[in-house]
C-alpha cells in the first residue's frame, strides 16, 4: 500500500482558499482539494468529516487572522493614521468579504458567521467615534453606514485594470472627499 503524502494545515488552508475563491461554495469539493494537494480524498476525511466542517474551520481561521491584525488599529495615533491602517489592511485582505459571503452559504453556521461579522463592526466603533471626536467624520451619519461605506467602497471591482496604486488612492480620495467638485 502506498504511503499517504503529508500536508500541513497551512497548505490545506491555502489550497482551500484558492479553490473556494475560484469555484465558490457550490463548486468546491474534496475531490478538487485532494487533486490540488496531490493526496487522496480519504486523507482529507481523516481531518474533516465533510466540506462544510472544513470550510467553517478555514473561514473562522481567516477571520480570526484578520481580526488579530485589525486590533492593531488601536496602536495607530489619531483617526487619519487609523483610517490609513484600516484601508491598507482591507486592501491587503480583499478576499475577506468574498469569504464572508461564502461563509453565509454554509448550512447551520449563519448565526456564528453573522456574530463574527457583527463583532468586527462593533470593534471598529472606537475608530468611528474617534473620527467623530476629531471632527473628521460627520456626527449625524450612523456609524454602521460609515463602516459599510468604507468596506463596500473597497469591494468595488477594478474591471478596467486601473493600476493598484491609482485604484487605492482614488478609493481613499472618494471616501475622504466624495466625488463632487466644490462648484
Amino acid at each position: 500500500m502506498a504511503r499517504e503524502r503529508k500536508f500541513s494545515i497551512d497548505e490545506l488552508f491555502h489550497e482551500t482558499k484558492q479553490l473556494l475563491l475560484k469555484h465558490g461554495y457550490d463548486g468546491f469539493t474534496f475531490g478538487l482539494l485532494a487533486d490540488s494537494l496531490n493526496v487522496s480524498r480519504g486523507a482529507l476525511y481523516k481531518y474533516f468529516e465533510n466540506k462544510d466542517e472544513l470550510l467553517t474551520n478555514f473561514i473562522f481561521y481567516e477571520m480570526d487572522q484578520f481580526l488579530l491584525k485589525l486590533k492593531q488599529i488601536d496602536d495607530q495615533q489619531g483617526f487619519e493614521a487609523q483610517f490609513d491602517f484600516l484601508l491598507q489592511l482591507i486592501f491587503s485582505h480583499v478576499d475577506i468579504q468574498k469569504l464572508i459571503k461564502i461563509a453565509q452559504q454554509i448550512p447551520g453556521n449563519e448565526e456564528k458567521f453573522g456574530k463574527l461579522h457583527f463583532d468586527m463592526y462593533q470593534y471598529l466603533q472606537g475608530f468611528i467615534e474617534l473620527g467623530k471626536q476629531e471632527g473628521k467624520l460627520k456626527s449625524n451619519i450612523p456609524n454602521a453606514i460609515i463602516l459599510g461605506y468604507i468596506f463596500q467602497s473597497v469591494a468595488i471591482p477594478n474591471h478596467f485594470d486601473i493600476p493598484t496604486s491609482v485604484w487605492v488612492s482614488s478609493i481613499k480620495d472618494v471616501i475622504r472627499h466624495g466625488m463632487f467638485t466644490n462648484t
